[in-house]
Parts: C-alpha cells; sequence; structure tokens
C-alpha cells in the first residue's frame, strides 16, 4: 500500500528567484535588426544637422549607453571601441589638416602659433600650406570632425548591436546578392579584430614578449592565414548552397528587371532634384519620385522570383521594434523641425568666441533616442547566479552559427 506524500513545511529561508518570463521580467531576445539600423540612421539624420559640439558629445555619451546595455558576445559586438578610436583618428586629421593648409585667417582671429610657409605654384592658388594657425580654425575643424566622428559611431553602433546574418534574411530575393556581399563586408573587421585578439592571447600564453613591431610579424602571419582559411570556408559554403544560381529566370526576365531597376533609380535621381531645386519643373519633383519608387518595387518584385530561400525563425517586429526605430525617427524629425528653438542653437558661430549654449529641444531629442536602451529587450546575457549548473546554463560559446543564422 503506497503512503501519500506529507505536505511540505513552510521554509523560513528566502524566497526564489521569478523565471526569466515571469512577471516584471522581459524574455531576452535578439532586437530586429531593421530596427537598430533605423534607430541608427534617424540618429545620424540628426546628427548631420548640428555642429554644436555639446550636442555632438551628448550624442557619443548616448550611443555608448545604449551599444553598453544592448550589445551581445558575438564577435561583431566587440568592435565599437574601434571605431570611437577611428573617430578621434578622424577628429585628430581634420584639425592636423586645417592647421597645415591654413585659409581664411582673419585679424580677429586669435592666433596660437605659426608653422613655416611653404611657397605655392600659380595654378596652386587659393590654398596655403603652414602659416599662421588661429584659435579660430582650429575649433571650427574640430567640431566638423566631431560631427564626421559621431557619423562613423552611429553607424558602428548598427553594427555592433545589430546582428548582419539576421538582416540578410529580411532582404528582397532581388536585392539578395548584392545584401550577401555587403554582410560579407561588414563581418570583415569584427572578424579581423576576433582574430587578432585570439592570436595576442595565444602569444602571451606562450611568453610572448615582443611588443611594437617586433610582434607584427607574429600577429599578422596568423592573421592572415586565418582569414584566408575564413574566405575559402565560405567559398566553400556559397557554392554548396547555390549562390549566384540563376534559377527559373529566364532571359527576357532579367532584362525586364534591369531596366525596371534603372528607370526606377533616374526617375528617384530626378525626384529627389527636383524636390531640392525650387526652380525646377513640377514634374521633377514628386511626380517623379513616386514614379521612381514604384518602378524600383516593381523591379525587386520581378527579380525576387528568382531566388527561393526558406526563413527559420522569422525575428519578429513587436512593441519593443517601434519604440526603438520610434526613437531614432522622432530624434531626426525634432532636429528638422526647429521648432521651439533657433537654428542658429544648432551651427554656433565662432565670430566673436564664445561657450556654446546646450538648446533644451535637441537635448531632449537626443536623449528620446537613448530610450531605446532601455525600451530594448535584453540580449540574452548568461545570469551570474551561485547555483548555475550544466543542465541549465546556455553555451557561452557565440563563434557557432545557430539555425537561425545560416542564411547563405
Amino acid at each position: 500500500m503506497s503512503r501519500l506524500p506529507l505536505p511540505a513545511e513552510p521554509s523560513s529561508g528566502p524566497a526564489p528567484r521569478p523565471a526569466p518570463g515571469g512577471p516584471g521580467r522581459r524574455l531576452p531576445r535578439m532586437l530586429h535588426p531593421v530596427a537598430w539600423w533605423i534607430w541608427a540612421i534617424g540618429l545620424a539624420t540628426a546628427v548631420s544637422r548640428t555642429t554644436n559640439p555639446l550636442l555632438l558629445l551628448l550624442v557619443l555619451a548616448v550611443l555608448g549607453f545604449v551599444v553598453t546595455a544592448r550589445r551581445t558576445e558575438a564577435p561583431w559586438a566587440r568592435g565599437f571601441k574601434y571605431y570611437l578610436w577611428l573617430a578621434l583618428t578622424v577628429v585628430a586629421i581634420r584639425v592636423v589638416f586645417r592647421c597645415v593648409f591654413a585659409s581664411g585667417i582673419t585679424p580677429a582671429d586669435h592666433l596660437l602659433f605659426s608653422l613655416p610657409h611653404i611657397p605655392t605654384p600659380a595654378w596652386y592658388a587659393g590654398i596655403q600650406i603652414g602659416g599662421p594657425v588661429s584659435l579660430e580654425a582650429t575649433l571650427s575643424a574640430a567640431t566638423d570632425g566631431l560631427r564626421l566622428a559621431c557619423l562613423l559611431c552611429c553607424i558602428g553602433a548598427a553594427n555592433t548591436l545589430a546582428n548582419p546574418k539576421r538582416a540578410l534574411r529580411v532582404l528582397p530575393g532581388a536585392l539578395y546578392e548584392l545584401g550577401v556581399a555587403v554582410t560579407v563586408s561588414i563581418s570583415v573587421a569584427p572578424q579581423l579584430v576576433d582574430s587578432v585578439q585570439r592570436v595576442s592571447r595565444a602569444r602571451r600564453l606562450r611568453a610572448g614578449r615582443a611588443k611594437g613591431f617586433r610582434a607584427l610579424r607574429g600577429i599578422a602571419i596568423p592573421v592572415l592565414e586565418d582569414a584566408l582559411e575564413r574566405s575559402l570556408h565560405l567559398a566553400a559554403a556559397m557554392d554548396s548552397r547555390g549562390y549566384g544560381r540563376a534559377g527559373t529566370a529566364t532571359r527576357a526576365s532579367r532584362r525586364a528587371t534591369g531596366a525596371l531597376m534603372l528607370l526606377g533609380m533616374c526617375g528617384l535621381c530626378a525626384g529627389v532634384y527636383g524636390l531640392l531645386d525650387g526652380t525646377a519643373p513640377k514634374a521633377l519633383g514628386l511626380p517623379a519620385l513616386l514614379v521612381g519608387s514604384l518602378l524600383c518595387c516593381a523591379g525587386l518584385a520581378l527579380g525576387g522570383r528568382r531566388v527561393r530561400r526558406t526563413s527559420y525563425r522569422p525575428d519578429p517586429w513587436r512593441l519593443a521594434e517601434w519604440i526603438v526605430a520610434g526613437c531614432g525617427l522622432t530624434s531626426a524629425v525634432l532636429l528638422f523641425t526647429t521648432a521651439g528653438y533657433s537654428a542658429a542653437e544648432l551651427n554656433p558661430s565662432l565670430y566673436p568666441l564664445s561657450w556654446p549654449t546646450l538648446p533644451a529641444v535637441p537635448a531632449v531629442a537626443v536623449l528620446i533616442a537613448g530610450v531605446a536602451g532601455i525600451a530594448a529587450p535584453p540580449p540574452g546575457r548568461v545570469p551570474a547566479g551561485p547555483r548555475t549548473t550544466a543542465a541549465t546554463e546556455p553555451s557561452r560559446r557565440t563563434d557557432r552559427a545557430t539555425p537561425s543564422e545560416v542564411t547563405l
């Protein structure tokens, strides 16, 4: 005769932790890559409207916060600091060029120092090599370089946060080959960074103490060998999956697709020119833009028939994607409308030289873009707990592609 189990006695210990999907917590998942790209492009559009150094520094702070809060452990998610170094290099190069090729110095400028002047021939008139360097010219070059640096960091944030392999799956079939090329080119830099880090760790484990140019030989050759091996594996994978095959498309279908895309691009160019030029005929404005868009859509639909793909577990587009994309677009709209502030606050003048002010509405617009770091779901990192077992702990390896990432 079986005995009935006795009721469990109340425990005086701490309450158990709620499950990851319990109330008050969001399930970790990967955000749709298109949402991150829309957010980054919107923020880059907002950056292109201003040269205020305070706003540009605020944009860098927002980018750093969002990337730190929502990046994954994938190889391409480790490259944002290299974009920051590239941005710093751009600012330095811009300042150096402005100091060397000095021009536009006015008597009211504050002179810092003077470089040796090199005389130039008559056909090189208008550009002066060397000469006096003013504080106003240096600050102007620094702000221009800082704006370009912010644009690079916006693209770097999108590359860091968005999975390029998942972004390839949402492209139309007609752009599949172009998307593969862009995806491979984007993933080259993170893979090289990952290879350099692995080779450096291996050298430290082997007590390699050479530094500087002496260590370049021991690092460059393994990295190049690894890059060649990755290229061969990628070529074999693309060939085995039928990349570049024409499929069932006929020659007439390919010609019609090319003609539609060419006419559509011409219509788009004419429409953009008509919208930007106020003296252009009205037919070159919005009508040409709409006709070009329709022709491009028709070409994409016709060209997508020859590419047949299946999608395993497609990425959903939910409320978090709408919020993240909306944050970037809101920043762009608020800086383009110039409502509630003066346009001169976005581009402060250096004459007379004064400290720039931080306008309230553009600052709020940039901070709205930072809401993406809170609204986006967590990327699914491994929680640090004392009772993590091998059966419940997810794999920490990120160099192994999941079935949803195999797109080539």
